[in-house]
């Protein structure tokens, strides 16, 4: 499975954040009404 992050500004243009990266699904996801964070190498990386 595949992932591209980008972000859309308010008169529909869009610009990535993320370039397509390759992800491995979860096995059973948490009902939730929010997104969770997000766990990639780039994101959870120490500054």
């Amino acid at each position: 499975m595949t992932i591209k992050v980008y972000e859309v500004d308010r008169y529909g243009g869009t610009r990535i954040v993320r370039p397509e990266a390759e992800v491995v699904p979860l096995e059973t996801a948490e009902p939730s009404s929010a997104y969770p964070a997000c766990k990639c190498d780039e994101c959870t990386r120490p500054s």
